[in-house]
């Protein structure tokens, strides 16, 4: 494969599995939570290196998907007693992330890791850092790994997909049900520490939140069915990862960067011309109504 095709592979993928994260996210309402974890994120990463010192490997995962973890139960713990949630979230994630930029600028020294690597990413590394697999040759390592969180997340959604809609859509009869729902909670919120740890060193912290939040968001405009949801939010990053990377070469500029405003401007199309709730759409039945009520 060329060197545009596995940038635009490693992209892919991360916005189709942001998408279908996404698309839990913004049906539980909690948006800010991709913010939070994917800044803090950062601390477990720093910690596994420091660790281990060595910037690739499963440890990585596991630190962030601990960081996540960590700030996932320092919020719920800090709203039980009276903090606002997102009061909670935001105290939460910026003291996290702050401790790991701390710890990068004062432990980590010469190594790849630093603050601007962090939040906007290095895709255009991506092709040189390869791995070799059985079957398939040297592929990059990004790719290979962003394969594997995409199989796992698709697995445990498919797997769980009645347990994930009921305690999305009202978690009161999930419990009543008998569903685990703290489980549930948990194990989504290991679900988007993987998925931000798994992006990270390729796009950032900036592109993960906008891929986590904007497609899931541009595809919840579209339909009111959780399984159209997950396909459009999963679709609408591969686009965005696509339109994104053509305006980067044409205008010359960060390639993370342009992908995360493309999502954005898949939000502003959703919004003004989607068939059920966008703003063209309203004001069409609006005036349709008005209408019908002068005859």
């Amino acid at each position: 494969m060329s060197y545009d095709g596995w940038i635009l592979l490693t992209a892919s993928l991360v916005g189709l599995t942001c998408g279908l994260v996404g698309a839990l996210l913004i049906l539980r309402r909690m948006a800010m939570m991709a913010d939070a974890i994917s800044h803090s994120v950062l601390l477990g990463i720093v910690i596994a290196y420091l660790m281990t010192r060595e910037l690739t490997g499963a440890h990585m995962l596991i630190g962030a998907a601990a960081a996540g973890l960590l700030t996932a139960v320092l919020v719920q713990w800090l709203h039980a007693r009276g903090v606002q949630q997102e009061a909670s979230i935001g105290i939460v994630f910026t003291t996290l992330f702050a401790v790991g930029v701390v710890l990068i600028a004062t432990q980590v020294g010469n190594a790849h890791l630093d603050v601007q690597h962090a939040l906007m990413g290095e895709i255009t590394f991506i092709p040189w850092e390869t791995t070799h697999v059985p079957w398939l040759g040297e592929i990059p390592e990004a790719v290979l790994t962003l394969l594997i969180v995409l199989l796992v997340v698709g697995g445990l959604i498919a797997a769980f997909y009645k347990e994930w809609k009921i305690t999305s859509f009202d978690p009161t009869l999930a419990a009543a049900l008998g569903i685990p729902v703290a489980f549930m909670h948990y194990l989504f919120m290991t679900m988007i520490s993987v998925t931000a740890v798994a992006a990270f060193d390729a796009v950032g912290a900036i592109i993960v939140i906008a891929m986590l939040i904007t497609p899931a968001a541009a595809a919840y405009l579209w339909t009111d069915r959780l399984s159209v949801m997950l396909l459009l939010g999963g679709l609408f990053g591969v686009l965005a990862a696509f339109v994104g990377y053509a305006a980067a070469w044409l205008l010359d500029t960060s390639i993370s960067g342009s992908m995360a405003f493309a999502t954005g401007v898949l939000f502003l199309f959703s919004f003004l011309f989607s068939p059920r709730h966008g703003l063209a759409a309203r004001r069409l039945r609006a005036r349709s109504a008005a209408g019908g009520s002068n005859n």
